[in-house]
Formats: C-alpha cells, structure tokens, sequence
C-alpha cells in the first residue's frame, strides 16, 4: 500500500458515535491496522538493550548491579564498545538513584569506566509550587519526560532502583503495572532504553530466574528484557551477567565479569568498575546454577522479617500476604511459623 493510500485512509476515517446527529471524537482511538507498517526492533546494544523499551537489572547485594549499568552508561557516552565487542555510537545517559550518592560513588563508577562526563546527565530534584523537593519516580515520571525532552541524543535511562516507581504495594500485580506504565511510556516517548536495577528475592535458590525477581511478578512480565548477575560459590570464579528473559530476541547465554578498583581519571582516588570477561553459553538457569548458597538467617528468621516489612503500615488480607510471600520466595507454612 502507498503512502496517498494511507493518507486517504486516515482522511476519510470518520469518529464513532453520534450525539444529536453530530459526530463526536470517540472516547476511545482504535488505528486501522491498514494505516500501519511493521518495524524491526531497534537496538541500543542488539539483543541486550532495546530502545523504547523497559529492562531490569536483578541481582544479589554484592554482584555490582549498579557498577554495571555506570559501565553501559560509559560505553554509550564514550561511544566505546559492549562486552561482546561491537561498537557503539555516542550518545547521552540519565541517571536516578535513591540509594547512591553522585559525587562520590555514581560518578566516580563511571569515570573509572571511561565514561565521557559531559554525556552523563543525574537527575537532582524536582521543582513543585517554585519549591525544590527529592525527585519521585512514582509520581514524577511525566515531569522527567518533559525535562529530558532537552536531552535529544538520549539513548539509555537508569532507574534505582526500579520499585521506587511502583505508588502502592510492589507485591501486587495490578500496582506494580500501574506504577510501571510511566516508566514504559518514557522509554517510548523519548525513545530510549531504560534499565531499572532490583533486586532478586532472598532464599530464591533453584527456582526459574525470572521468578526469583523480587515484588511482584508483574516486574519481570511488563520488562522485555530480564538480566540477571550470579555470584559463584567459589570465591576465584568470576561473577556473571546473564539473560533470564527476552521478549525481543535470544532468552540465553551471558558474560563474566569481575569487579575492580580502578584510577578515577584525573584524579587522585580509585573507585570500582567492571571488567568484562569470556561470553557463556546455556539458559539462564544453568548458568546461575553455580551460585553461592544463601548462608544467611533461617527460612524462619526471614519470614518473620517479611512479615513485619509488609504489615508494617497496617494489615493485609491473607490473599494478598500469601502473594506478596510467595513473590518473594516465602512458602506459606514457613510464613505461618513465623507468626
């Protein structure tokens, strides 16, 4: 079909609905699949990073979640190259962090990456009633499109972590969809890959990766693409990066990678980074079948901590307890022992 089809098409389509004998703008826009055409995914880095699309970055404390997503920052903003070796062309990078202060952890990361300082861009606050307060994922998503509409060469946004966007409670599924769409729509109107970081849930060991994302299970269905970083059990081993879901290309394989210290650039103090290892093969369960076992508190110990973290505004149906429990890998008996 030509492209005067599709402008006669769009012409001549005509709103649904009458009132009083005029038409009226339907409350609801359907688009006619005939003024369409298909697109091929588009890649920020080809089959890891999507643009326009939402990713999540899960892992363990201690596998450097937040030291790897700094070391993709670097390599969009230096145009510098992935861990498989493609190139990549300049571009500019967001970053929110809840957790992580800027001057000395943040930007430090990155420079050790080789990161171009003038293309990485943090986000500070947010300005209501000429009143400066902390930025809000969940509430300022629609003001940071508007703010970031400044930024044309945007190509990757990072959020951390991710569940500060959800408004209610992260372990129900419709909450969490609801508290996400402003993160996908972000990623569709600027055009960007966003990557939040989270975390896996505790004593998750064995079961499929996707599902050992912690909260609820709607983070990993609304992601389209689901990392994940394995920290062996033996201490010499590298740690790894793999991909526990993909709604867009490969679902498999990964990257060692070890953590260092590494010289900040023109400037006398050292801060960690990456350094990418050999590619791997396998499912992501295979290749996160060689972590370390959690030899932390008992299943016990950390139901009850559960337990008290999710009542801790007030009570929940048991419904939505035996959810929010098994989301993050506590099986209802155990749950109950710890009452």
């Amino acid at each position: 079909m030509s492209e005067d089809d599709v402008r006669r098409d769009i012409a001549s389509a005509v709103p649904f609905g009458l009132v009083d004998g005029k038409a009226t703008a339907p409350e609801v826009e359907i688009l006619s699949g005939r003024a369409l055409r298909p697109e091929e995914v588009r890649w920020l880095w080809r089959d890891w990073l999507a643009l326009g699309k939402l990713h999540l970055l899960a892992g363990t404390a201690g596998t450097g979640k937040t030291t790897i997503a700094l070391a993709f920052a670097a390599s969009v903003t230096a145009g510098g190259r992935w861990p498989d070796g493609s190139a990549q062309p300049a571009g500019d990078v967001l970053v929110w962090s809840g957790e992580d202060g800027i001057l000395d952890t943040l930007l430090p990361r990155f420079l050790a990456a080789g990161g171009a300082q003038d293309r990485i861009h943090f986000v500070h606050v947010a300005r209501e009633d000429g009143r400066d307060r902390p930025f809000d994922p969940a509430s300022d998503m629609p003001r940071l499109v508007r703010a970031a509409q400044g930024l044309p060469d945007l190509r990757l946004l990072i959020l951390d972590p991710v569940v500060s966007a959800v408004t209610g409670d992260s372990h129900k599924n419709s909450e969490t969809r609801r508290g996400l769409q402003p993160v996908v729509d972000f990623a569709q109107k600027l055009d960007c890959a966003v990557l939040g970081i989270t975390h896996l849930a505790k004593n998750s060991g064995g079961r499929e990766p996707l599902d050992r994302v912690a909260g609820s299970l709607a983070f990993g269905a609304v992601a389209r693409m689901v990392l994940a970083t394995v920290k062996p059990a033996r201490q010499d081993a590298p740690r790894r990066l793999v991909r526990a879901k993909s709604n867009l290309g490969p679902d498999t394989g990964g990257f060692e990678y070890t953590l260092a210290l590494a010289p900040v650039p023109g400037h006398a103090l050292c801060a960690q980074r990456i350094d990418w290892g050999q590619p791997l093969d396998g499912t992501a369960r295979e290749l996160m079948a060689v972590e370390k076992p959690d030899a932390g508190p008992s299943a016990v110990d950390e139901a009850e901590t559960f337990l008290r973290e999710a009542l801790r505004e007030g009570p929940m149906a048991t419904r939505d307890l035996k959810e929010a429990a098994e989301a993050n890998g506590y099986g209802w008996r155990c749950v109950e022992r710890a009452v």
